[in-house]
């Protein structure tokens, strides 16, 4: 078969030319080899032959083990070092040392220190696959029939070598090699009568009865050379088609096993030329691969755990061109893309690039505390005292509400889920995107800017696959309602909150009931919890959420979630714990994490009240994303810088009554504080018309309540009325009263 075409990752037949186990050679070689050179690299154009130390994991009780690994000709081996040892296979001048710990221990053997320590285990890598872990960027895994490998290195660094030598050295070796090297080793077979001529000569025979007997004995090998040389044919043709057969197995195992047995590594190689290596899933949630390598053994006979696996997300635009290419994208999860070539660049070029930072500052912003502010404003009206444009972040409480969208694909992956009939794994997603939406809250002291009422906020993100519309729909009380449109889902709600003084502290009690709805009518529904903000007075500002959150399903499972409250003997705060219950009450799932990190899960475990860290049989549910390379001094996310960018083409489409056309928070996210403080305070002297407007019979423009106490829903238009610019009935609510 050609070289080009790679071998399924499925494929993990192992070609052993050592069937006796009680003999195995300290550099083993792949089957049919011999010490003949492999056939050299295309890209680099010699074998690949790396070493160093790498640490395996054994088995529960005895945890990560260091072992010295071998690279060379498209095998792996391994071996345990002793103190004192040094390196425990024999290296020469081409073998590359990867870590600073392998250079120590080959330095060691080259001042004499020898080692007679044997592999303990070997690994063909033309029938085994890599997988890098997402959650420890030290940490990667081989897959075999036989074994699964879970090894780690001193730095990332490392592993990004490692997994390289690997990808290298499997495109290397190949049956075509194999082919090669047998034909070589027939075709240069010969043969001699020499000896036999002289041994008939010395018995007295004629000359030619030797002939005769030379000639039948030629004839008689020539038959068995060519007899040979047909059957190392068939047995190439035998291999080539096992491989083509196990391809085509796999590939249809792919596609007809949903329940799948194991979540492998495809080599792939990228558009720019770099060799990748993504991750390639036969499974329907990614919780199977733990479950298959629990059943591994290791070279000590041990049960072997691992670290926790992200799910796969849904499919989503990329700026990789390849065909199935795992990216590393902004919110830090790892996405499978499949599309073609033509697609990919299509979607990249239709998809609107978000900016990456907020202006530079115009001014320069002047310092002011709370003690001064309420010094300037003794005696005053407390009505009519406008708090300072500098405690604000340029954002609004509209824009705020969409933020919490941030992990939005997760909601895409509970809707794949629930389509392939995994229930749990749906609410999971659900209870992991409603933790997620507090994550961005860290960090941020600053308030968002009041909304106008009727003031609204759009967004459309055809990269996420969503678009948003949020209004608001009372000034007294303050609500803001909401609505979004994702893949295969909707999500609405209205909220508003009450707040109690508490000196040093102030507490934050949201009231509204938010509403997640999948198009095969699966519905989930929960509220918020508490938020409090401390050290107002004296202090560094910072903000904890506390409570319960209780998700609600109208199927199978719902889900309650504890936020647990900050103590001052807590070394690990911001803990999220609960479990997954269904309908009999009986619970089946636990989940544990941190509101501002990540959250795990666990089957058939109740954690509850236990403390929020996940154990070896966590799985990972949703991670944080990176923070933004530029930071703003508000710590707004990536994801939040992008909310109130305003372009031509946009302010095109806008209504007036939109956030991003409000004056004083662009004045502020441009750096003009003056301005900004004087258009905050000509808007709040306008606001304050407002409670008499909505007792004159003023009514939302894109809400309506559901009964006298229900829900504000969106009763649709909007997007229509973009369409078409038709934005009369729209008041100018920023221009001058």
């Amino acid at each position: 078969m050609s070289s080009a075409r790679a071998m399924h990752p499925l494929c993990c037949i192992v070609l052993d030319r050592h069937s006796d186990v009680g003999h195995r050679c300290p550099d083993p070689a792949p089957a049919g080899g011999d010490d003949t050179e492999v056939e050299q690299s295309p890209n680099d154009g010699e074998e690949v032959a790396v070493s160093g130390v790498l640490y395996k994991w054994t088995n529960y009780g005895r945890g990560w083990r260091s072992r010295w690994f071998s690279l060379r000709r498209g095998v792996l081996s391994y071996s345990k070092i002793r103190p004192g040892d040094g390196a425990p296979t024999k290296e020469d001048a081409a073998v590359r040392i990867i870590g600073d710990t392998s250079t120590k221990i080959s330095s060691r053997a080259a001042a004499g220190k020898k080692s007679s320590a044997k592999s303990v285990g070997i690994v063909y890598l033309k029938v085994s696959s890599f997988r890098e872990s997402k959650s420890d960027d030290r940490r990667f895994y081989i897959f075999s029939r036989t074994k699964t490998l879970h090894l780690r290195t001193d730095s990332e660094k490392d592993r990004v070598t490692w997994i390289q030598a690997l990808v290298l050295a499997r495109s290397v070796y190949s049956f075509r090699t194999l082919s090669e090297r047998i034909s070589s080793l027939s075709n240069g077979i010969t043969f001699s009568t020499d000896r036999l001529r002289d041994h008939m000569h010395a018995e007295g025979l004629r000359e030619d009865v030797i002939r005769d007997c030379e000639h039948i004995m030629l004839s008689e090998l020539s038959e068995y050379h060519r007899r040979v040389k047909l059957q190392y044919e068939e047995h190439l043709k035998f291999l080539a088609t096992v491989e083509q057969h196990l391809v085509y197995t796999n590939t249809e195992d792919e596609e007809t096993n949903r329940g799948g047995h194991l979540q492998l590594l495809k080599t792939e190689f990228s558009c720019s030329g770099h060799e990748k290596y993504s991750e390639y899933s036969t499974t329907e949630s990614s919780d199977d691969v733990e479950k298959q390598e629990t059943d591994d053994i290791s070279d000590d006979d041990e049960p072997i755990f691992f670290d926790t696996d992200e799910g796969f997300s849904d499919k989503s635009g990329s700026d990789s061109c390849a065909t199935l290419t795992r990216v590393r994208s902004k919110n830090g999860i790892g996405e499978i893309i499949h599309s073609k070539e033509k697609d990919c660049c299509q979607d990249v070029v239709s998809y609107p690039e978000r900016r990456k930072k907020l202006p530079e500052p115009i001014e320069e912003e002047k310092s002011v505390g709370l003690w001064s502010l309420i010094k300037d404003n003794v005696g005053k009206d407390l009505t009519r005292v406008c708090l300072p444009v500098y405690f604000n972040e340029p954002l609004s409480s509209l824009q705020k509400c969409f933020e919490e969208l941030e992990y939005s694909h997760l909601l895409d992956e509970a809707y794949e889920y629930g389509q392939k009939g995994n229930s749990l794994m749906r609410v999971l997603k659900v209870a992991s995107f409603a933790v997620s939406a507090y994550a961005s809250s860290i960090g941020r002291i600053c308030k968002p800017f009041n909304p106008l009422l009727g003031e609204t906020y759009e967004a459309e993100f055809p990269e996420k696959g969503i678009r948003f519309m949020s209004e608001k729909v009372s000034h007294h009380p303050m609500l803001i309602a909401c609505h979004c449109e994702g893949k295969g889902w909707k999500f609405w709600g209205d909220s508003n909150l009450t707040s109690k003084f508490w000196g040093q502290s102030i507490q934050l009690d949201p009231v509204g009931i938010l509403t997640l709805e999948f198009d095969d009518g699966e519905i989930f529904q929960w509220s918020k919890v508490t938020s409090t903000i401390y050290n107002l007075i004296f202090g560094k500002l910072y903000c904890e959420h506390h409570g319960m959150m209780n998700i609600r399903g109208n199927r199978m499972f719902s889900s309650q979630l504890r936020f647990k409250e900050k103590s001052l003997l807590d070394r690990n705060p911001r803990q999220v714990v609960g479990f997954v219950e269904d309908a009999n009450k009986t619970k089946v799932a636990s989940l544990t994490g941190k509101w501002d990190d990540r959250m795990y899960y666990c089957k058939g475990t109740d954690v509850s009240n236990k403390a929020a860290i996940p154990t070896e049989d966590a799985y990972l549910l949703w991670k944080r994303s990176d923070p933004p390379a530029n930071p703003t001094r508000y710590n707004l996310t990536s994801f939040a810088i992008t909310l109130n960018e305003l372009t031509s083409g946009l302010q095109e489409k806008l209504p007036p009554t939109d956030s991003r056309l409000r004056p004083d928070q662009r004045h502020l996210e441009n750096g003009e504080y003056e301005k900004a403080n004087a258009e905050k305070l000509r808007l709040e002297q306008r606001q304050r018309m407002a409670r008499k407007m909505q007792e004159t019979g003023w009514k939302p423009r894109w809400f309506r309540r559901e009964g006298e106490d229900g829900t504000y829903r969106y009763v649709g238009g909007y997007w229509e009325a973009r369409e078409q610019k038709k934005w009369h009935e729209c008041p100018n609510i920023f221009g001058e009263f």
